[in-house]
Formats: structure tokens, C-alpha cells, sequence
């Protein structure tokens, strides 16, 4: 099964790679160019939603022409964590991808986009799936958030983990990854390791360089797993 795995940026497709043996091949694509290894590509597919459902779309329709499809998206980075549930350092695994704040404002608060009589909101991936990664990886499952602009309050967080009591995470691709994805018939999955607090934006608090370690070592014990994981398992 060829897996897609698409991060926002270079730093972080560069910890995934780090997981797997190289050498890489590099495939030039239309805007970005795909490193391939062991059955894996790994795409920068640029920050925000809109830009990596784009990406991700791109990549999969190239490999749907060239007729050999792939079998799984795994949308993969560093990411907010809403505190106590997952501290700085963990890793987060998807059970849903939820586009946060794609909606309406309205007099009596938010309305999903859902409440307004258009798309989706929620994707939900595998469910054999996350508990493979769970049991490789010590991931804590739960939900992921979309944002288009990234928590800095503590009101906001509070406002979130509200609207969201399952949330665990937040991050700015997962739900444009999602999209793409769904799109193409392709199943999805979400890990994020946790580079900071939920919160107020208080750098001194970030850890990346510890999140991005996290991210290498989480897909040095997801990679058997894809390799081995059956998406019939879940029809």
C-alpha cells in the first residue's frame, strides 16, 4: 500500500524522513517536489487548510494518472496541546478531524458550517486504524481540531475545548489534508506531537525541537503498522 504523508513544512517532512531508510527519490510535482522512500511519500503541503488541500489533491490525482493510487493520507506535524490531557512531548492520534472554526458567527454564537445546510465538518479515520497506532506509538486518541488561525488566548482555548470537549489537539491541516483525501476515496489518519500548550502564545514554552524528536520516533513504530494495517478491517 503506497501512504502519502503530507506535513505543512520542510522541517517537519524532514523529522518524518528521518524514520525511514534512505536513500530518497525526489519527484517533482506541479508547486512541490515529493520525496519517496520505502513505500512512503512524504509532501510539504504548505500551512492552512486551503493550501494543503490543494497540495494533497495534487499528489493524489498524479498518482491516481499514473495508476498507482494510494492506499492511505496520513496528515503529520507538530501541533498545539490542550493541557493536562496532552502535554508538550506527546503524540496525538485523530479519531476525528474537525474543522474548528469553519462556520458562522451569529448573535447566539458559533454555527458549524454543518448548521448552515453545507458540507462537512468531521472526518473520522479508520477506526482498526487508530487503535493499530495507538498500541505502536502510546498516542493519545482523541479529537484533532482545524484552525485557519491559531489559538493565542486563554479564552479561546476555553471557548474550544467547550465546543469540543474530545479535543486534544490543535494544528491547521488536518481537515484541508481531510478534504483531499475524501475527495479521492482515499481513508485518512492525523498524528501530531505536541510542540506547546494550548493557550496564550508564550515562546519561551515552545518545545519544537522536542515535538519534532517525538514525530521521528512515533513513525519509526507507525511504519510497520501501515505496512501491515488492512483498510478492509473496517467495512
Amino acid at each position: 500500500m503506497r501512504v502519502l504523508v503530507a506535513t505543512a513544512v520542510p522541517v517537519e517532512r524532514d523529522a518524518v524522513a528521518r524514520a525511514f531508510p534512505g536513500p530518497f527519490e525526489e519527484v517533482r510535482l506541479p508547486g512541490a517536489t515529493l520525496r519517496r522512500a520505502a513505500g512512503h511519500d512524504l509532501l510539504a503541503v504548505g500551512v492552512g487548510p486551503a493550501l494543503a488541500a490543494a497540495s494533497t489533491a495534487t499528489a493524489l490525482t498524479v498518482a491516481a494518472l499514473e495508476g498507482s493510487p494510494y492506499g492511505l493520507v496520513v496528515s503529520a506535524g507538530i501541533g498545539g496541546g490542550f493541557a493536562p490531557q496532552a502535554p508538550v512531548g506527546s503524540l496525538v492520534v485523530a479519531e476525528e478531524i474537525t474543522a474548528a472554526d469553519l462556520g458562522a458567527e451569529t448573535a447566539e454564537g458559533f454555527v458549524p458550517v454543518t448548521g448552515l445546510g453545507f458540507g462537512v465538518v468531521t472526518h473520522r479515520p479508520p477506526e482498526s486504524l487508530v487503535r493499530e497506532v495507538v498500541s505502536a506509538t502510546g498516542a493519545r486518541p482523541g479529537t484533532v481540531l482545524t484552525v485557519s488561525t491559531v489559538t493565542g488566548t486563554a479564552s479561546r482555548a476555553a471557548a474550544l475545548r467547550a465546543a469540543h470537549p474530545r479535543a486534544l489537539a490543535e494544528a491547521m491541516e488536518g481537515f484541508g489534508v481531510a478534504e483531499a483525501a475524501a475527495a479521492h476515496g482515499v481513508p485518512v489518519l492525523e498524528l501530531r506531537a505536541v510542540s506547546n500548550p494550548v493557550g496564550p502564545r508564550d515562546r519561551a514554552a515552545w518545545r519544537i525541537p522536542d515535538a519534532l524528536a517525538a514525530l521521528t520516533a512515533g513513525f519509526g513504530k507507525l511504519a510497520p503498522v501501515l505496512e501491515s494495517w488492512n483498510p478492509y478491517d473496517d467495512q
